[in-house]
């Protein structure tokens, strides 16, 4: 298979690629908590299971709503109920500089954890994403959210009304580029969800995202803006960035990312592994304050109150409008189609939301193999074991009393279907791989 170079992705091999990860992404980086503790807080050692080691963590969050959880524990005091008095949820410009201040750490005046793309935490522990390949261990305790995310596309292509077949997207991109202009697809983070989610629609249409569009990082909150001066043709990022794609007249929404994969896994909660290592009880009350935010995030008598805090300058500093419909589930996808309460809305806590299911961090993995980013050797059975710590996550669910019904009973979701008719077997995730046209493999 022919390899060309992308503007971004770079090189015309799979090690340039490497190289783009472990230097380039470092230049991309560039509230009101309730006063005193909750009503019913009991001991502090009873609250996490045992005394806290430590009542202060930093934790780093991009500007999307699926950081909600996050923006709720702090905003409504479950880090306090749980006696983490001295948290600090500290917003970052890019993922880049989340990556680069969980390799610093907080003795280095960096972070202890963060809202995070859920393949990152594997990115970051496996050393492919950071300077000299220096692994910086990293644990997922929890998945943040199912879907939510959204691939929108310019007001040039008005006329295609694209949803989630991207086969008319290849004419138009080939007359395009043949008259000398270039072609760009954004998403946030090399291997992460944002760059998965669209290298798939494009593959799966027949549009080779190596080859056929220059892939181009981008951080969410500066995606309006370069879609407004023409900087790329489409782009996969969270909300609110999507909505108020449309609300300003740029472009519209192609598809949510849930109709490629419903409720596919997203972001993740992941803590660096000597924090939690060192303090394993602090991190179970920051993990349990956490889970109650994405109960209280689920409910929907709490959509309203969730979109104001979230469009606080504290935390994605966004119009108020451009948040609340598709957070209570309207989505108008700025085509005429307009879809109320969507099954493909943004899971906090429903369906299994919370759990992190080794059985899709494989898929992350797989898939970043796909696309070269992995080798096709990674053992990834021992990278999941030591970086998916669904037993710190069930340990906090019975110290909350979490239902039965809303604990899984596997540490896998079993097949997946996609909107293609793919199917990911995590016993055989080879069988997926080999039914991908499109792949780049080492």
């Amino acid at each position: 298979m022919e390899k060309k170079s992308s503007t971004v992705i770079g090189g015309n091999d799979l090690t340039k690629r490497r190289k783009f990860l472990k230097h380039s992404l470092t230049a991309i980086g560039g509230a009101a908590v309730l006063s005193g503790l909750p009503k019913g807080l009991g001991s502090l050692a009873w609250a996490a299971g045992g005394s806290l080691e430590t009542t202060t963590a930093k934790l780093g969050f991009i500007a999307l709503t699926d950081a909600a959880p996050l923006f709720v524990a702090e905003e409504k005091g479950f880090f306090k109920k749980y006696g983490m008095t001295d948290v600090q949820v500290i917003k970052q410009s890019s993922w880049g500089t989340t990556r680069d201040n969980l390799v610093l750490g907080s003795h280095n005046n960096g972070i202890d954890g963060a809202h995070i793309l859920s393949p990152m935490p594997y990115l970051i522990s496996a050393g492919v994403v950071t300077p000299n390949n220096l692994p910086t261990p990293m644990y997922i305790l929890a998945r943040l959210n199912l879907g939510g995310q959204c691939i929108s596309v310019g007001k040039e292509y008005a006329d295609l009304k694209l949803g989630t077949d991207a086969t008319p997207f290849k004419a138009a991109l080939e007359k395009k580029k043949a008259s000398g202009k270039p072609v760009n697809a954004a998403m946030t983070f090399p291997g992460g969800t944002h760059d998965l989610w669209i290298r798939y629609w494009l593959a799966a249409g027949g549009i080779d995202p190596t080859k056929d569009i220059s892939t181009i990082v981008v951080p969410p909150a500066q995606m309006v803006a370069n879609m407004k001066v023409g900087s790329m043709d489409t782009f996969c990022v969270c909300e609110p960035w999507n909505e108020q794609l449309i609300n300003q007249k740029i472009g519209y929404t192609a598809n949510t990312t849930s109709e490629l994969w419903s409720n596919h896994p997203e972001k993740a909660f992941a803590m660096r592994a000597d924090y939690v290592d060192k303090n394993p009880n602090s991190a179970k009350a920051l993990l349990m304050a956490v889970m109650e935010a994405q109960m209280w995030c689920e409910k929907a008598e709490n959509k309203e109150e969730m979109a104001k805090i979230c469009s606080g300058r504290k935390w994605i500093n966004a119009p108020y409008k451009d948040i609340i419909e598709r957070m209570k589930g309207t989505f108008d996808y700025g085509t005429g189609k307009v879809v109320e309460n969507s099954p493909f809305q943004m899971r906090y806590w429903k369906d299994h939301a919370s759990y992190p299911f080794r059985s899709h961090d494989l898929w992350f993995l797989t898939e970043n193999m796909r696309w070269g980013y992995f080798p096709a050797s990674t053992d990834t059975k021992a990278l999941i074991d030591k970086v998916n710590r669904e037993d710190m996550w069930r340990d906090a669910a019975a110290t909350l009393k979490v239902p039965a019904s809303d604990i899984p009973t596997s540490t896998s979701r079993g097949v997946e279907k996609f909107f293609d008719g793919k199917v990911f077997d995590p016993e055989n995730p080879k069988a997926y791989l080999d039914s991908l046209a499109i792949k780049y493999m080492s």
